[in-house]
């Protein structure tokens, strides 16, 4: 990325950081279903994942709908993939589903980000929002056959000749693959208009890119790559939250003596106009997932935090982040 189309998103990035510091599913219901009283298990789901196979999205999906099955709080949900313009295809089909009960979406930051920069005429704003799941850190990646060892190997490359070191992530600009390795750049005094980021549609894209050690780094989510991380396929160079990530061995950006801590969020939202008692039914059926030990131990092996919140108090989040998000790149000229 060049010229001041790049600095205008670096300055993004930083006004972002500051907001990250029918029947449908209650056929099986008996009883009110705001009280989240069931007979049964939840028929008919679909999750929806608006990227390709293997990312971040794709991963989060998959895993809340294995906890659900184990749990038998839904019978044999779908997992399906839309992918297109960082997400925008698929928010555009859920925008477009109008009242199905049976459809949801798995989402996040990046969603937020590319209805902006892909001018989608369909916003975040206008789905039923169910609930927040998790959050996690990104982590700096590298291949095994990478020339860079440490953090410190990696930043002097950068700073030596940043056009010439490119950094792939699995979201367009604005969305937190991007939003995170710009932000790295002005933490350690990288020009942003030098910076050679190369954007993939989701994690499964970027994944043979860092295994085939096509790109200088990778900036994206640890939990969609953790196989390979364990198998000393891709070195995690260090993360960016607060503290470290369990299970993987890499110090933090902070320890590593760079003055930044970065954090993405996932969640789920429905169609526009779903009946209250399908909005209630899902709501009731993640918030049991998220109390059963199943997605407790899901979040530890996959490194994420919890960060659950649903309904009216997910749709006041939703709601903040899209108005920061508007508002930055109004004033950039961006939109």
């Amino acid at each position: 990325m060049r010229g001041l189309s790049a600095l205008r998103v670096a300055a993004v990035a930083a006004g972002i950081a500051l907001m990250a510091s029918g029947c449908g599913a209650t056929g099986t219901k008996a009883g009110p279903a705001t009280t989240g009283a069931n007979s049964g298990p939840i028929t008919g789901l679909r999750i929806m994942v608006p990227n390709t196979p293997g990312g971040g999205y794709d991963t989060t999906a998959r895993a809340a709908a294995k906890v659900l099955e184990d749990e038998k709080l839904a019978t044999n949900p779908e997992v399906f993939n839309l992918a297109g313009a960082g997400g925008t295809v698929g928010l555009a089909r859920v925008v477009n589903e109008k009242g199905n009960g049976d459809l949801t979406m798995l989402m996040g930051l990046g969603v937020v980000g590319a209805s902006y920069t892909n001018k989608s005429e369909s916003k975040l704003t206008e789905t039923t929002p169910l609930a927040r799941l998790i959050e996690e850190p990104g982590a700096i990646m590298v291949s095994k056959d990478s020339p860079y060892k440490t953090i410190d190997d990696l930043m002097a490359a950068w700073k030596k000749d940043p056009s010439k070191v490119s950094v792939g992530g699995g979201s367009s600009p604005g969305g937190p693959d991007h939003l995170l390795p710009m932000q790295l750049a002005g933490a350690v005094g990288i020009d942003a208009t030098k910076v050679n980021f190369v954007s993939y549609d989701g994690g499964g894209d970027l994944l043979p890119a860092i295994l085939g050690n096509k790109l200088g780094f990778a900036a994206s989510g640890a939990g969609e790559y953790i196989q390979q991380i364990k198998s000393g396929d891709i070195r995690v160079l260090a993360t960016s939250g607060e503290n470290r990530l369990e299970g993987v061995d890499a110090p933090t950006l902070k320890e590593s003596n760079i003055d930044l801590v970065f954090t993405n969020w996932r969640g789920i939202v429905a169609p526009p106009g779903i009946s209250d008692a399908d909005r209630d039914a899902l709501i009731a059926t993640l918030t049991k997932m998220h109390e059963s030990a199943s997605w407790k131990e899901t979040l530890k092996t996959r490194g994420w935090t919890d960060a659950f919140i649903t309904g009216d108090e997910f749709k006041s989040f939703l709601t903040d982040q899209d108005k920061r998000v508007a508002d930055v790149l109004t004033k950039l000229g961006l939109t």
